[in-house]
């Protein structure tokens, strides 16, 4: 009985009232041209810029109740880079479409980031063609983050890291109306690579300009933060252990990136009037560091006096290697590699350096973090006595040291 009565409700409009079918409110839905709602005005209307979507910021002050105009899918977003990326989105009125594959719970965290209804979990399956082209449907910006240091039983170096990567471009050069398309690869990526994942990369940034000439590339180095995946499983490890593994003695050179930095360079090149399409850029750190230096500074921030082994590069070979062999000749899931990791070792038998004519976070205006300090913070967890315990090598230095 009352759902009859809520029907007839909903087909006749009360006296005095307009049809909920009429045509102002199917204006109004659908964004047709009116004078109330202010699509007309010129404040409020919305059209792609025909380069890049630096122009797309249309309504609201440009806080997260504002509409920014873009409408990013973030495949990778429930990883350690894209929370980061889907907060800066969300934060500027973007509504971002979060594609996972595993519990509903994996992208629970996201949902805060944004106004409501702008950040949207959707299930899709990496490997389904459809399912891509759904979650892709209505946005105007793709970011692709999809990548893995290890290889697992159901996913190669090879899948995740370079043909994931080769059919997402393909299915937004199908779209026809991303506006822009952002990889993100690796520092030190390269067809000659000792590391397959490096190599992988690579072959992900041949094909996705293959098929988008004008997509940009983002080359961010060794990520550091709160979620990252050096220094906590080093801490970790000290405190279980209480040493360090020094692989081939520590002293090859790279340049650690605060992670906050990588996606605000993505942010950047959205924001920009297309003049970051069709470039690389490499987003290293200001520092160069070598694996000894970083620990250190590590040891300083948990309050524990540093302790090394040095392994050469055979011995942590013969370690990782056994991992590698049995993962695809073993009916069940094996552990997920930490500090010997075969394909990372293999990676750190050369120096990891940004270009010294490649474009870097000053060509989009940027300036990054030194790690000292905040950016390294999160390590107080891993002092053994809570935060307050111990105290740093500056906090040890008398007071009279400076007179």
């Amino acid at each position: 009985m009352m759902q009859a009565v809520s029907r007839r409700l909903v087909q006749r409009p009360l006296a005095g009232e307009t049809s909920i079918c009429s045509s102002s409110s199917l204006r109004s839905l659908y964004g047709v041209s009116n004078h109330l709602n202010g699509s007309d005005n010129l404040r409020y209307s919305s059209s792609l810029a025909t380069k890049g979507v630096g122009h797309l910021a249309r309504k609201g002050t440009g806080g997260r109740s504002s509409v920014s105009g873009i409408v990013a899918t973030v495949f990778g977003a429930t990883g350690f880079l894209g929370r980061y990326l889907v907060q800066q989105l969300a934060k500027m009125g973007s509504q971002v479409l979060v594609p996972f594959r595993g519990s509903e719970d994996n992208p629970r965290h996201l949902k805060l980031m944004g106004d409501l209804g702008q950040v949207v979990p959707m299930k899709f399956d990496p490997r389904d063609e459809d399912s891509i082209k759904a979650v892709m449907a209505k946005a105007n910006v793709v970011i692709n983050l999809i990548g893995r240091e290890y290889e697992t039983r159901n996913f190669s170096f090879e899948e995740v890291n370079h043909h994931m990567a080769e059919k997402l471009a393909l299915v937004a050069k199908e779209h026809g109306g991303i506006m822009r398309f952002i990889q993100v690869s690796c520092l030190g990526a390269s067809v000659s690579s000792p590391s397959r994942m490096q190599r992988a990369k690579a072959a992900a940034e041949e094909a996705v300009l293959s098929a988008l000439p004008e997509a940009t590339v983002m080359r961010p180095a060794t990520m550091i933060g709160t979620e990252d995946r050096i220094l906590n499983p080093w801490a970790m490890f000290v405190k279980k252990y209480g040493f360090l593994p020094l692989i081939g003695g520590g002293t090859n050179k790279f340049q650690p990136v605060y992670v906050v930095d990588v996606a605000a360079a993505i942010v950047a090149a959205l924001k920009d009037d297309g003049s970051s399409m069709g470039k690389t850029y490499e987003l290293g750190g200001p520092d160069v560091f070598t694996p000894h230096d970083l620990a250190e500074i590590m040891f300083d921030m948990i309050r524990e006096w540093p302790r090394y082994v040095k392994l050469p590069f055979p011995i942590a070979k013969a370690m990782a290697g056994p991992r590698d062999f049995m993962v695809n000749k073993v009916p069940f899931p094996l552990p997920s590699p930490q500090i010997f990791n075969l394909d990372q070792i293999n990676a750190l038998t050369t120096d990891t350096l940004v270009s010294d004519k490649a474009l870097t976070f000053q060509d989009l205006d940027l300036v990054p973090h030194k790690l000292k300090g905040y950016p390294v913070e999160f390590l107080i967890q891993y002092r053994k006595g809570g935060p307050n315990f111990g105290s740093t090598v500056s906090e040890k230095i008398p007071t009279d040291f400076y007179n």
